[in-house]
């Protein structure tokens, strides 16, 4: 019988299936692959990916693909169902937390591998902080990962846009050697086989999606690197490989592929042409990247709860709790045409997600993105709920609000109490708009620590 490889619909039943299996009859450890508690794009895509092609990597060791989130908040995420479809998938397919055994998932009989994260977070942590064996993350090391590692497994921790371009940079010798394979998968009807180059661009537009969202189409002069350009290019010569495709890129000059490059940075411009397969759907690089983005900002009719837990990162520091939601909108617009429509039902959603018995924050901040009349604009809400919290705020504000061009947003309609009192609001136009959340929540963390040592 002629090789073949799991196309990703199979292996996610396989591992599902595995994760499901009775205790007794499990094959330990179990091996994870987990992305970050935002579950975003980059997240989602590279806990797939990589689990796939570890899996199909010597010895073959079954990874499986955790999404670091609750099933039900995959319906938060529309621009999903756009990158999963072409591949054959629906989000139902994924493995999510809601999936992972309430008993008899030891610690000792599992192995963690993070991506798009170097430091577990959430209810993960508790249990399996200690359990990590690889690391693949494109963010600040936060020095928790050992440097001494099992023999095999990755501790790469490396700027660039996207955490899937180091996912594809690590990974192409084991796509190389597998795209010859045909895929074989068994549903109702029995085994059927994908032929190869249809295998592959499942995988490839999977690949392409977070590195088109993280680097805006590979146009943001701050976020791309030559690893997010190589990236795109391995991804879109495994997808058309017999039609005649012209790409056009055009990337920032950096002396490293490392380092992002500066905002002065010259750029060249490069065509190549590509073949593709015939029976492929029909790939435009700027038409996937504008569909994604704006099935991403899509947040019109949700609650003002699923507009902050949709993109939600939280932190803790000693005593203290940081949580960080993103919003692909403004302010404005969400008062206009989220939730119910006003501002104080938003501050109101706001407090009520960070109390006690949904997050327990002392520091609450929300980070949106906007581009009214096409100018790109960050803005910055953060909240300190009782008296270490505001400690926190005022440290932070003095230490970094320069670096960040902080300006009061609209005379400061938004802000409540200070410096001395039980609550403080305040929200700032942020006008350092490289300084996304990889870069502001290090700084609210560094903010707190320093408070509670006052």
């Amino acid at each position: 019988m002629a090789p073949t490889r799991a196309s990703l619909k199979g292996f996610l039943a396989t591992a599902k299936k595995a994760l499901l299996l009775p205790p007794t009859q499990r094959s330990n450890p179990l091996t994870f692959v987990v992305g970050n508690e935002s579950a975003d794009l980059d997240s989602l895509c590279c806990t797939l990916l990589f689990a796939y092609f570890r899996t199909h990597t010597p010895p073959h060791t079954l990874h499986i693909p955790l999404s670091n989130l609750p099933r039900v908040d995959l319906a938060l995420r529309p621009e999903l169902n756009a990158v999963l479809s072409p591949a054959g998938l629906r989000p139902d397919d994924l493995i999510t937390l809601t999936d992972l055994p309430r008993e008899g998932l030891n610690p000792e009989d599992t192995h963690w591998l993070l991506v798009d994260h170097n430091a577990l977070t959430g209810d993960l942590a508790k249990s399996f902080s200690n359990r990590i064996i690889g690391c693949i993350d494109h963010h600040e090391d936060e020095n928790v990962i050992p440097h001494t590692l099992p023999p095999g497994q990755p501790r790469i921790i490396t700027k660039c846009g996207s955490c899937m371009s180091l996912i594809l940079d690590y990974c192409k010798p084991t796509w190389d050697s597998i795209s010859h394979l045909p895929c074989e998968a068994e549903d109702e009807a029995g085994s059927s086989s994908t032929p190869a180059a249809e295998c592959d661009a499942h995988l490839a537009r999977v690949a392409l999606a977070p590195v088109l969202i993280d680097t805006t189409n590979l146009t943001s002069k701050d976020k791309t690197t030559d690893c997010d350009v190589r990236a795109v290019e391995l991804a879109e010569s495994k997808l058309l490989p017999s039609l005649q495709t012209t790409a056009t890129i055009t990337t920032p000059l950096t002396p490293s592929s490392s380092q992002p490059p500066s905002s002065s940075s010259a750029s060249t411009t490069t065509t190549t042409t590509r073949s593709s397969s015939s029976s492929a759907e029909k790939y435009d690089r700027q038409t996937y990247h504008a569909t994604l983005s704006a099935l991403k900002e899509q947040i019109a009719g949700l609650s003002y709860r699923d507009i902050l837990r949709k993109d939600y990162k939280r932190w803790t520091e000693g005593p203290l709790a940081l949580g960080v939601s993103a919003v692909v909108q403004g302010f404005e617009y969400a008062f206009v045409n989220a939730g119910n429509k006003s501002r104080g039902g938003f501050l109101a959603a706001l407090k009520g997600w960070a109390r006690e018995e949904e997050q327990a924050l002392d520091v609450a901040a929300v980070m949106t993105v906007s581009r009214p009349g096409g100018v790109f604009t960050r803005e910055l809400l953060v909240w300190g709920l009782n008296e270490k919290g505001v400690a926190a705020v005022g440290k932070f504000y003095k230490k970094f609000g320069e670096t960040l061009g902080l300006e009061p947003w609209k005379g400061g309609e938004l802000d409540s109490g200070g410096e001395g009192e039980a609550e403080w609001r305040v929200c700032w136009r942020q006008k350092a708009v490289s300084q996304s959340r990889k870069q502001v929540a290090p700084m609210l963390r560094e903010a707190m620590r320093e408070s509670a040592r006052l």
